[in-house]
């Protein structure tokens, strides 16, 4: 026992508090903590009964089904919307039973080897894949019968990278003719006389023709891209550990990066009759990062496509006159910073394109236009307010209407949930369809009258309704999840908290996970997850039934938190505007202010034991914090990191981070300030990952051994884009333990199951 009298030097008390402290921690993160974490993963599993996490319906809108778990494992459950009748989608006895024997093999029919069907018949059939082959199952007859082996998808990726549909013959409307690439120009051969006419005699190798074609509805005239390509950039892998032969294989990926040059595209413009090549001026879109969406008026009048300029400032809707080729731009998008093309764009053409229906954050929010197409001028404003429109579920062109999601208009609620609503097409008739506190995904029927609505928070569980389309009112209850079982297992639901940003303004909203044996007397070191990626924002904001392992990490003995900062999207666009060519930033100054609110307001949260984890852009982010704020940030743990944004995917980090490649790259990099390491780190990276070239993370490991810092560093051989598997994730924890805990972690040849019956 350790005693002091008042008499006694200060720095005894100051020891002792620190040992007292330090006892504390090594009461954490051992074995039974680690038993514990395992048992919470299996008695979590599959607990959470009558809790879908989709709903599909039959082409005719008569039925819909969805997939929920029971306590005897997974039912296909289906719903007659117009009877309101709910009952079992099919006989998955039988179903299994059939399975089975057609496979020779033990099929358990609440363990079916497929999660999806679709109606065929009239509803009378449905039809499945499993085993690689396709099923059919006569819901009436209950017979099973043995298709086509699948067919494996076809996985193109048809993008900035150059690539583009491959060549092959395209038949006109009216089927008299065909067009097609052959020495690098445009072909086109009369059905009826086979006799082929070349249309175009500009094309090389260099510059030329692609087998992307798109005939006019009339079929009298067509279009084709010109492209001059680019130098291709491969990424090499060494795969050591291939699982079909003992030697190493050398593999590569053709992978843009910030900088590198872009193929360049020109629709060229052909009348048949005449066999006249029209040319287009490309002024308008000659500093291209890209163009698509080639589409002809329905009159054939004209054609239009999307440009989006290198630097993803300027983003235009051009139409192109198909008997004079000249060129107009329906819609210009500019903006200062960025605008968020593969995020918030959305384009609706009406009345054979004498309207347009355009998203855009001009006004400092996301929202619809309408515009006349004829004149390009802004007819009025659809939406408006400091709300966000998240997505357009239908356009009605007959009734003028639009139901879109959007999230942010109730003030009393979380603003990233999800609402419904529909609105007319001149703004009026604003009408909720949703309006629970809740975070709401709707599944609409194909007539857009009813749709089901699964709607659930972080601390409340799933509840499924049919709703009507009109009015939202509730036309049928259908689920209500149990999680009584987690409740059993002690599990607590995660606290929602606010606090504010940077700017003492803005609501920075966050969750707060805490372990099932949490002591609000005792300090718990805290650790975030963090992705900071522009694109989106990650903080979970329904029921967490899948997403589990943030719980089982708190279980160790720490404080888990997410949370979204400053330039994220969802938001304003002032809010999103504060990544701009400053990805290092990561929100960190708002998340530092967040948890700095939190720790006042529970003492048990520990900031002077910080850790900080992520992947990819999230990897990133994790380093930075040790790099950047070492004096919060004490302990990080990074996956798969893009550490430089000029070693990353060309359309990601150019969207964020700008065109021409400035000195604002190097600082943000993780790698150009690499020698600022105070903390502990945790580097984690897949061998063969072809999302962030390895590359990324090689590159810090040699900046950190060049400034003699001292690190971690796990390679998993065999490993793509990932935050580690399962390796990774103990690894993951060890590291946290060991260094926010001060706790040797538990030998891995140790039993994590605690002994049954205990």
């Amino acid at each position: 026992m350790i005693r002091f009298h008042l008499s006694q030097p200060i720095f005894l008390k100051t020891l002792l508090i620190s040992f007292l402290l330090s006892q504390l921690a090594l009461a954490q993160g051992k074995l039974k903590d680690y038993q514990r974490a395992e048992q919470l993963k299996n008695q979590l599993k599959d607990k959470v009964y009558g809790a879908p996490s989709t709903a599909t319906w039959s082409m005719s809108g008569s039925w819909f089904w969805y997939l929920i778990q029971t306590p005897r494992g997974k039912e296909f459950i289906a719903v007659n919307a117009k009877e309101k009748k709910r009952q079992l989608a099919f006989n998955q006895e039988s179903v299994a039973q059939q399975l089975s024997q057609s496979l020779n093999k033990k099929i358990d029919p609440y363990a079916l080897p497929f999660s999806t069907f679709k109606y065929l018949k009239n509803d009378q059939e449905i039809e499945f894949n499993a085993e690689e082959f396709v099923w059919t199952y006569g819901l009436n007859n209950q017979i099973l019968t043995k298709k086509e082996p699948v067919r494996p998808e076809d996985r193109r990726y048809w993008g900035a990278s150059g690539n583009d549909q491959p060549d092959k013959p395209v038949f006109s409307p009216d089927s008299n003719w065909t067009a097609y690439i052959k020495n690098y120009n445009l072909y086109i051969r009369e059905v009826s006389t086979k006799k082929e006419f070349q249309l175009s005699y500009d094309g090389s190798e260099g510059d030329y023709y692609s087998g992307y074609v798109q005939w006019s509805p009339d079929s009298k005239k067509v279009v084709a891209n010109k492209i001059r390509p680019n130098q291709k950039h491969l990424i090499y892998f060494v795969r050591s550990s291939p699982e079909d032969q003992l030697q190493p294989k050398l593999e590569n990926r053709e992978y843009l990066k910030p900088g590198d040059a872009l193929p360049f595209r020109r629709p060229q413009l052909f009348l048949i009759e005449s066999k006249k090549h029209i040319p287009i001026d490309d002024a308008l879109f000659n500093h291209q990062f890209n163009i698509s969406r080639v589409e002809w008026r329905k009159d054939s009048r004209a054609f239009t496509f999307e440009y989006n300029q290198r630097g993803h400032q300027i983003y235009r809707i051009l139409e192109v006159n198909a008997t004079t080729g000249n060129v107009r731009a329906v819609v210009e998008e500019q903006s200062k910073t960025f605008i968020d093309y593969s995020g918030k764009k959305y384009r609706y053409d009406v009345a054979g394109g004498k309207e347009l229906i355009w998203a855009s954050e001009r006004d400092g929010w996301n929202h619809l236009y309408l515009y006349d197409a004829e004149t390009g001028k802004v007819k009025n404003q659809i939406t408006k307010g400091n709300w966000v429109v998240r997505n357009v579920v239908n356009v009605n062109p007959d009734k003028r209407q639009i139901i879109f999601a959007a999230s942010g208009m109730n003030p009393q609620q979380d603003p990233y949930f999800v609402h419904y609503y529909r609105i007319n097409f001149d703004g009026t008739e604003l009408t909720p369809l949703t309006s629970d506190n809740a975070n709401h995904t709707a599944f609409f029927a194909p007539d857009f009258q009813s749709f089901v609505d699964i709607y659930s928070r972080v601390d409340m569980p799933p509840l499924t309704v049919l709703r009507s389309a009109t009015d939202g009112s509730v036309l049928m209850e259908l689920e209500k999840a149990d999680i009584s079982e987690w409740q059993k297992a002690g599990w607590k639901a995660p606290e929602v908290f606010t606090a504010k940003a940077r700017d003492g303004q803005t609501d920075i909203w966050g969750i707060i996970i805490r372990p099932t044996h949490f002591d609000p007397k005792k300090k718990y070191p805290v650790i975030e997850n963090i992705y900071a990626g522009p694109h989106s924002a990650f903080t979970p904001k329904s029921f967490m039934t899948y997403n589990r392992s943030m719980f089982e990490l708190a279980e160790l003995g720490f404080i888990v938190v997410q949370l979204d900062g400053m330039g994220t999207s969802l938001r304003s666009k002032a809010f999103h505007d504060v990544c701009w060519q400053n990805l290092k930033d990561a929100g960190f100054p708002d998340r530092i202010l967040w948890l700095q609110a939190a720790a006042r307001q529970y003492p048990s949260m520990d900031l002077t034991r910080v850790g900080i984890y992520g992947t990819s852009a999230g990897g990133q982010s994790s380093t930075g914090g040790l790099l950047f704020y070492p004096e919060f940030y004490k302990v990080g743990v990074s996956s798969c990191g893009c550490h430089d944004n000029r070693m990353d995917k060309i359309w990601w980090n150019e969207q964020w981070m700008g065109y021409p490649i400035g000195p604002h790259y190097a600082d943000c990099s993780n790698v150009t300030h690499a020698d600022k390491l105070q903390g502990k780190l945790l580097l984690i990276l897949g061998e063969v990952d072809d999302n962030v070239d390895p590359a990324s993370t090689m590159q810090l490991v040699n900046a950190l051994i060049k400034a003699n810092k001292d690190f971690d560093f796990l390679m998993i051989p065999n490993m793509g884009h990932a935050a580690g598997g399962d390796y990774g994730e103990r690894k993951r924890r060890d590291f946290f333990v060991k260094h926010l805990l001060g706790t040797e972690p538990p030998a891995w040849t140790l039993p994590l199951s605690p002994p049954t019956g205990k």
